[in-house]
């Protein structure tokens, strides 16, 4: 290949030819110790140069689009990414083609990674150029060797040390910026999380509940301490009661001979996904739990009606709507629909309908997202929404189905 002519891409295909890291990944299964220490850092000293062109390619998608907001979910579709990581990287390939020269240069030359680099990048974050500028001096030979934790903290301590007078003002930024977070974790588990809390409320807050775990710690208890911390933790957020005076709504969708015990088919929790059917029945059968009855096409399992019997009545329309999405639409979003706006695939002013064929559910970002220049959203009658961003690439989301799509029989008739 004649490097003067090809692509940039065209050259990173070539790095990463199947052909040519075959004989590399033979010669692994041979290699001593040391040296499988030595090929590991070799390869990692590599991907990090990689990472500086990806950098440079995300800053200057950045820069053609001037900072718009929609280029983080851009990245996000075409890395893979989730939104807030995606953010995180797009702010950092900005600060470090601007701010941090000599932070890049390391990623550069192999001595940083990606990863430890986008610490740099948002510890100095709140710093004029200038101080980020002198901050990058002053971390340049502190950042090689470290690992991401280290890195983090020298570089705070960077910023701080060339603007003592802004500290206090980060500091108060940093508290105004406190939110809690939801993270869905593997089958049957999630985390709830303070960030960025102020220390001495959270340090309280730790404190009791670590009391109140200790008091716990009779004879007859076999919950370890973690347990009951996190038990404790939970019981005083709903209450103090254990949660049986809270009710909260979460869509459970689990088929008849499983609630029955016929089978053990996993079901579906809005949001976190896939459960085991044993937990599905176990939530399904709280006390507090109401059951809906969903007819579904037999063809293609999407949701078609909902049974009216419930505890309380709802807007039939808005309900359904939110029952059939699940989830965010926008492909790779999982806020719960019930969080969600619900918005005119077809804008109504231009012919939209207000129906379940035109109605579609979006987080309140991915709601804005519609209205950002490039990107355009096309709902099928069937519920497949295709999303096209403003480089050409599109991404289709249909609403999952309720079941796995069954062929009818010779005795089965057409459901319509």
């Amino acid at each position: 290949m004649d490097t003067h002519e090809a692509t940039p891409v065209a050259l990173l295909e070539k790095l990463t030819e199947p052909g040519s890291l075959e004989l590399v990944n033979a010669a692994v299964f041979s290699l001593d110790d040391a040296d499988c220490v030595a090929v590991a850092k070799a390869a990692s000293a590599g991907i990090a140069q990689l990472e500086a062109v990806r950098f440079r390619a995300i800053a200057q998608l950045n820069r053609h689009r001037e900072g718009a907001r929609s280029v983080t979910q851009e990245v996000a579709f075409e890395l893979s990414l989730v939104d807030n990581h995606a953010g995180a990287m797009v702010a950092a390939a900005d600060a470090l083609t601007t701010r941090l020269p000599r932070t890049l240069n390391l990623i550069d030359e192999g001595k940083l990674a990606g990863f430890s680099a986008m610490k740099v990048a948002a510890a100095t974050a709140w710093l004029s150029d200038e101080n980020a500028l002198a901050a990058d001096a002053l971390l340049e030979d502190r950042l090689p060797g470290r690992n991401s934790d280290q890195i983090r903290k020298a570089a705070s301590h960077a910023a701080d040390t060339v603007d003592r007078d802004g500290a206090d003002a980060r500091t108060a930024r940093h508290r105004e910026g406190r939110r809690l977070t939801l993270r869905h974790g593997e089958t049957g588990v999630a985390s709830i999380e303070v960030e960025d809390g102020p220390v001495e409320k959270v340090t309280a807050a730790y404190q009791r509940i670590d009391r109140e775990a200790r008091a716990l710690r009779t004879g007859g208890e076999t919950r370890t301490l973690d347990q009951l911390r996190a038990d404790v933790a939970l019981d005083l957020l709903l209450g103090g009661t254990g949660g049986t005076g809270e009710r909260a709504e979460v869509f459970l969708y689990m088929d008849l001979d499983t609630y029955l015990g016929l089978n053990n088919d996993p079901a579906e929790l809005a949001g976190h996904g896939h459960i085991p059917a044993a937990l599905a029945r176990h939530i399904a059968t709280g006390p507090n739990t109401v059951l809906r009855r969903i007819i579904t096409d037999p063809l293609s399992g999407q949701v078609l009606d909902l049974g009216r019997d419930r505890y309380r009545p709802t807007a039939g329309l808005d309900e359904f709507v939110r029952v059939r999405d699940r989830e965010c639409r926008r492909p790779g979003c999982h806020r719960v629909a019930q969080a969600c706006d619900l918005d005119h695939a077809v804008p109504w002013q231009h012919g939209g309908h207000t129906d379940a064929d035109d109605l579609i559910a979006f987080c309140r970002r991915d709601h804005r997202l519609k209205d950002e220049p490039g990107w355009t959203y096309h709902l099928t009658p069937g519920g497949t929404l295709t999303v096209t961003t403003p480089t050409g690439q599109s991404y289709d989301s249909a609403p999952p189905p309720l079941h796995e799509p069954r062929p009818l029989t010779a005795e089965e008739p057409p459901p319509f």
